[in-house]
């Protein structure tokens, strides 16, 4: 695997949860109904007055049926595609030597400063020593 999905990897996790926030929305929107109330009057003598309920979906889900369909299918694509890149680099990061995982799960995955990954590696590890550590790994092929 490529080290240069680790790059990638908070973007899926954010893309993920976008995503499904989306689809969220847009099943919400599927299940709208407007209802109202229409008042009017019979045909024949006697005028009398009556009121009709009415219920649908809203016009401008209507426009296009099958508009809401295709947007929920390419939402779902684009979250597989996500968890899918996601699940690379979790994959990759198996790959690694076990400090390396550390520092990566440290500075990526719980979003800490160097310096913060530092103290939780121990052992008199400094912010930048363990910077230069990350990048020189990143830098090999």
């Amino acid at each position: 695997m490529d080290k240069d999905i680790l790059k990638q990897y908070i973007d899926a996790c954010e893309a993920v949860k976008e995503t499904e926030e989306q689809i969220r929305r847009l099943q919400k929107n599927r299940k709208t109904v407007v209802v109202d109330a229409v008042n009017g009057s019979m045909h024949d003598f006697p005028f009398a007055a009556k009121s009709f309920k009415v219920a649908g979906i809203a016009h401008s889900v209507l426009e296009d049926p099958g508009q809401l369909d295709r947007e929920e299918l390419i939402l779902e694509e684009r979250l597989q595609n996500a968890k899918r890149l996601k699940c690379d680099v979790e994959a990759w990061l198996n790959t690694v030597p076990a400090r390396m995982q550390r520092i990566v799960r440290y500075k990526f995955f719980e979003e800490m400063t160097w310096e913060q990954v530092a103290r939780r590696l121990g052992r008199k590890a400094t912010g930048e020593g363990v910077r230069k550590e990350f990048e020189n790994f990143m830098g090999k092929n």
